[in-house]
């Protein structure tokens, strides 16, 4: 009994202790609050302040610049002095950079919204206070079309499938890690690290996006052949087998594949020496590395043994003509 009495005891001293330090927090986070609110005060303060006076010297600066032109006219320049034609021109210099200076600022400002955003959120400031977050916004939305890019073409590839089209299972599962890949860089954070593989990241999609026009223009062009021919299944969506009229194509496109090939390991490659910082925190980098590391080794040995069967056929079919 004393035992379960000193328990109780010893539990209630840590309730009390817990319940004076969350007092405690409780009043440091009202004072933040408070705080917060006076900040913000102060800057709708600033705002206001700010865009008052900028369009106060917008309208002084038009009148500046209409007495300007007035003077210009009333008085030719032959017969202003030379001064006072250089301060004139000094002066409608000055004009034009502090016009493009009110521009920069208002970017920072609340403005006024269109009519379309009055109508669907009313008179709502959607102003962004901090630019840099406009990147971030767009990049979200690249990698959100990106999922969605991959996952229609899973489904698409299923629907062939189903109808008895013959595609390796390979680019399948290809556009199955490429839509966990842009789901995992749809979840990466803002930080030093995406920064550090935003600008490599963008220019391989935008080489990739290149390549994938290539590939579409070589492989439509074989199945249209092949299809008139009556050698191709109306489902097929890539080359199967080969003929001698397809190397010039594929000669030119496989320097363009390769070279993406190798694209994809020198992002994981990156991406590890990234992993390896003390600084890393986010486990998307490691996510990637492995997904291109996947990448890399599927396209490239696929097409290495896609490349060579079709040689070897190439060569059967020489040998027996």
């Amino acid at each position: 009994m004393s035992v379960l009495k000193m328990f109780n005891s010893t539990g209630f001293t840590e309730c009390l202790r817990e319940w004076e330090d969350l007092e405690k927090n409780h009043q440091q986070m009202q004072d933040t609050h408070r705080s917060y609110k006076q900040k913000l005060e102060e800057v709708a303060k600033l705002q206001d302040s700010c865009s008052g006076a900028i369009a106060r010297q917008r309208k002084k600066l038009k009148e500046l610049t209409a007495s300007l032109e007035e003077c210009k006219e009333n008085h030719p320049t032959p017969k202003l002095n030379p001064e006072d034609v250089d301060a004139i021109a000094e002066i409608e210099d000055s004009i034009k950079e502090r016009t493009d200076a009110f521009s920069e600022m208002e970017a920072f400002l609340p403005k006024k919204n269109g009519l379309y955003l009055t109508l669907v959120l009313g008179n709502v400031n959607v102003t962004l206070l901090d630019k840099q977050s406009n990147y971030r916004a767009l990049d979200a939305l690249f990698n959100f079309l990106l999922v969605w890019y991959y996952c229609t073409l899973t489904i698409r590839e299923s629907v062939l499938i189903s109808n008895g089209s013959r595609i390796k299972g390979w680019w399948v599962f290809h556009h199955y890690v490429s839509t966990f890949q842009s789901g995992v860089m749809l979840t990466w954070p803002e930080g030093a690290l995406y920064q550090m593989f935003r600008n490599q990241f963008l220019t391989n999609c935008l080489y990739q996006s290149f390549v994938q026009f290539l590939q579409y223009y070589y492989q439509s062009g074989c199945l249209y052949r092949l299809r008139a021919l009556g050698e191709k299944h109306n489902m097929d969506v890539t080359v199967e087998g080969f003929q001698s009229w397809m190397w010039r194509g594929l000669t030119f496109l496989l320097p363009f594949l390769f070279f993406g090939h190798f694209w994809q390991l020198y992002n994981s490659i990156t991406l590890f020496r990234m992993f390896q910082l003390p600084e890393c925190k986010e486990w998307q980098v490691v996510m990637c590395c492995c997904s291109y590391v996947v990448l890399f080794m599927g396209n490239f040995f696929t097409t290495l043994g896609v490349v060579y069967q079709k040689y070897m056929n190439n060569q059967d079919k020489s040998k027996i003509l």
